[in-house]
């Protein structure tokens, strides 16, 4: 994992200055420690902040090819790169590094834009093309890396994060509202857009293309198919699943410094641990993060594969005082309004990585969304179900049986906790029938927004938006393929993982791999027939079948538990002045982006009950509210100091690479000693 930056001017702007870079890519010095690059020719400029895993003495960035036309900044892995290595060598390609960035450079001049379909892995990258005079902005298939773009009339500014982009000076941070009003209805906001008006991020699976006059076009380079496999047992599937996942852990455990799993005690990651752990041995480190609150710690089953495996397991404790402490940090790298205190945990967690000398872990990710693990599919199975025939007693009476984290059975068989499931229930036609219910659910944190920005967007209309960001095939799959496409669309690539993902974990310098996301797997998992993801509530079965030969017969059959983090409790503790005056009615007003009467009223609800607030979507939009304030003004008037702490750590870090095509703007480089 890296940072990458740059500026495309066009041609009536003036071209990048070594300055403008070297800002830029300061502030991407936590995603890249271990050292920066520059190259500049003409109306372009590149820069780079690495972190090594691979080559730890070569492939420094950016990286270019024999004739030093093709010049490329490279975020990710390719885990296929001595593969496609070998095969570009015995066509005459020669290489000077050992690293696997070089492999897109000689892809690329080989196979032209056909390039990006050969590559698995996790990917964002910005290549030069001097002979095309042209840039190329990539993303990988799943969306798993960052990478976003600020166009003007006169430029195209890219970097990893959009702070970089606003450390340049071409592009100023002003908050979008409607970008605001999705991220409050969705928890996230799904690209191209960012909260961050006139910036984009580029969609996962695309290739965008800038000439030298500025001019764009895009291409989607993969989408998911609905297509089904031929029919197989299940014994057959799991044995064909375990062969793709073993590959695809295999391949992530490769890296020049050791690799670590994450385990949440959870099947998923679990799973990934006990095949990880039959490659490497005894010993492989696991970390996991623990809560004092019981209603979201998972010590036990955590402790539990950790001795199976008989791994070198660590763990760090996650409390209130700690969610507190960390949260404007947070906000900072996620950089967006969070509506769950979950990246928080995270980001703790990817510190005792990087504190016990490790730089990249696995993570269970993207398993839920490929097999069919979350609970939202299971709303849906119901609720087709039940919509069959409304006037049943009987067919409601299943949702009981999901949820188990919340109350026990008799609270999930109330009425009121039917009733908020028939909302829509007949509506079975709409293509977003899966997520109706919860999205409205969410929705209601939006009302916490000031009234302008209320205003300018409501959940028709960004409902309406995600019909043209549907895959072209998603509608004709089947209602649970259906469902899993709008959920890694809507969650897992704009949410889980970034603000869970890669945004916390390269706060600390950690990589995080996802062998569930690997192409060979996530093609594998949805064309599986339904019958082998979800059965009833039976989730995953597949993946249990699997495990069953793998793990602890406990973990195997542990039910999906979600992932969660106490909000009101951890927000509202006494001794939080910084926290507390984002909630001044003063700062809200000052803002402009809350409505401050009715936070106010909510505020004071929560503190008169200790911070045991009634319901979910109270806690939702408190931290939302709370986290838009901290982001507002991290990027306003506190966002000059964090530039200029950046550049004095930029001036300490070594420089590898700085080549510069422009004799007359000489880059004045002070490398450290």
């Amino acid at each position: 994992m890296c940072g990458i930056a740059g500026i495309l001017a066009g041609p009536t702007s003036s071209p990048p200055t070594f300055g403008e870079l070297r800002d830029m890519i300061a502030m991407l010095g936590h995603r890249g420690p271990d050292g920066h690059g520059f190259y500049r020719s003409g109306q372009f400029g590149l820069a780079h902040a690495r972190l090594s895993l691979v080559d730890l003495a070569g492939a420094a960035q950016p990286i270019h090819n024999a004739d030093r036309t093709l010049w490329l900044s490279f975020n990710g892995e390719i885990y296929n790169f001595r593969e496609l290595r070998a095969q570009l060598v015995a066509l005459g390609h020669r290489f000077y590094t050992q690293g696997d960035g070089e492999v897109i450079v000689h892809c690329y001049e080989r196979y032209g834009e056909a390039a990006w379909r050969m590559l698995n892995g996790q990917f964002a990258f910005a290549l030069w093309d001097g002979r095309r005079r042209c840039l190329w902005l990539v993303r990988d298939r799943m969306g798993i890396l960052p990478l976003q773009f600020a166009q003007s009339d006169r430029h195209v500014a890219f970097a990893s994060e959009a702070k970089a982009l606003f450390a340049g000076g071409r592009t100023r941070p002003v908050l979008d509202p409607a970008a605001l009003v999705e991220a409050f209805a969705l928890w996230s906001v799904v690209a191209p857009r960012t909260v961050f008006r006139g910036v984009e991020m580029v969609p996962p699976a695309t290739a965008i293309c800038f000439d030298a006059r500025l001019r764009r076009t895009e291409q989607r380079y993969w989408e998911p198919s609905p297509a089904t496999l031929d029919a197989t047992t299940m014994a057959e599937a799991s044995a064909a699943l375990r062969a793709r996942l073993e590959q695809a852990v295999g391949l992530r455990l490769e890296a020049d410094v050791p690799v670590g799993v994450y385990v949440s005690g959870g099947l998923d990651s679990s799973v990934l641990a006990g095949l990880a752990a039959a490659q490497r041995g005894d010993g492989l480190p696991t970390f996991s993060i623990r809560f004092p609150d019981a209603r979201f710690d998972e010590t036990d089953p955590q402790r539990a594969v950790a001795r199976h495996l008989r791994s070198a397991h660590h763990e760090t404790i996650c409390d209130g005082a700690a969610i507190r402490a960390a949260l404007t940090e947070v906000v900072w790298h996620c950089e967006a309004p969070l509506l769950r205190a979950s990246p928080v945990p995270m980001f703790l967690l990817s510190r005792l990585v990087r504190a016990s000398g490790i730089k990249a872990v696995l993570s269970g990710e993207g398993a839920d969304e490929i097999l069919g693990g979350y609970t939202i599919f299971k709303e849906d199975r119901i609720r087709r179900f039940w919509a069959r025939q409304p006037s049943s007693a009987m067919r409601p009476a299943l949702l009981r049986r999901i949820h188990e984290y919340v109350g026990d059975e008799r609270t999930r068989a109330t009425p009121l906790w039917q009733s908020f499931f028939r909302r829509g229930l007949t509506e079975t036609s709409d293509p977003f029938y899966s997520h109706a219910v919860r999205w409205a659910n969410n929705a209601w944190a939006t009302h916490l927004l000031a009234p302008d920005v209320r205003r300018s967007n409501d959940l028709g209309r960004i409902v309406g938006q995600l019909r043209a960001a549907m895959p072209r095939d998603g509608y004709a799959a089947g209602s649970l393929e259906h469902a899993q496409l709008i959920e890694m669309n809507t969650f897992m690539a704009p949410y889980l993982l970034a603000s869970q993902g890669d945004r916390v974990a390269m706060g600390n310098a950690v990589e995080v791999r996802y062998p569930f996301l690997d192409p060979g797997v996530v093609d594998f998992c949805l064309a599986q027939p339904a019958r082998h993801k979800l059965l009833g509530t039976r989730d995953k079965l597949i993946l249990r079948h699997l495990a069953r030969d793998l793990l602890p017969a406990a973990i195997a059959a542990r039910p999906k538990r979600p992932f969660r983090a106490p909000i009101a409790t951890s927000l509202l503790q006494e001794g939080g002045s910084q926290l507390d005056g984002l909630l001044s009615e003063r700062a809200l007003l000052q803002s402009g982006l809350i409505d401050a009467a009715a936070t106010a009223r909510l505020v004071a609800k929560a503190r008169a009950r200790d911070g045991q607030l009634a319901s979910e979507r109270e806690e939702m939009g408190l931290i939302g509210v709370l986290t838009l304030q901290s982001l507002w003004q991290q990027f306003g008037s506190g966002f000059a100091e964090r530039v200029r702490d950046a550049r004095r750590r930029l001036d300490r870090s070594p420089l590898h690479v700085a080549e510069d095509d422009q004799p007359t703007q000489p880059m004045s480089v002070s490398v450290p000693a």
